[in-house]
């Protein structure tokens, strides 16, 4: 897999997201890098939805982009706080880029796993 082919199927990938699914892809075979792509396109999430979810927190519906990130106890205590008084909104729209790259590398991991335990 080139760097080429990730840029095309992820235009919004940055160096970061893309050196870790580079590392993950280095060693599977042709298939298994298929396998891989379709599994983490379906999981992975833009970083543009995520400050859009993250915005909804100052109209009432704070921590929604912490629970798609599977952060779910800490998405229902901004949701019933209001984003913590608004501060842990705030705070999530500057780390908004690190959020969002924590949560895909953490979903590249998970769908190598999957594509590798396919193709043994």
């Amino acid at each position: 897999m080139d760097q080429q082919q990730l840029l095309r199927m992820f235009p919004d990938m940055e160096y970061d997201e893309m050196a870790t699914i580079m590392q993950l892809t280095q060693n599977m075979t042709e298939q298994q890098q298929q396998t891989f792509l379709a599994i983490f396109q379906g999981k992975r999430r833009d970083r543009t939805l995520m400050l859009v979810l993250a915005l909804l927190g100052f109209v009432g519906f704070a921590g929604i982009h912490r629970i798609i990130t599977g952060d779910i106890g800490l998405g229902i205590l901004y949701f019933f706080t209001a984003g913590l008084c608004f501060v842990g909104t705030i705070v999530d729209l500057i780390n908004i880029k690190n959020i969002t790259l924590t949560y895909n590398q953490k979903m590249a991991y998970e769908a190598a796993n999957m594509a590798v335990a396919t193709f043994r």
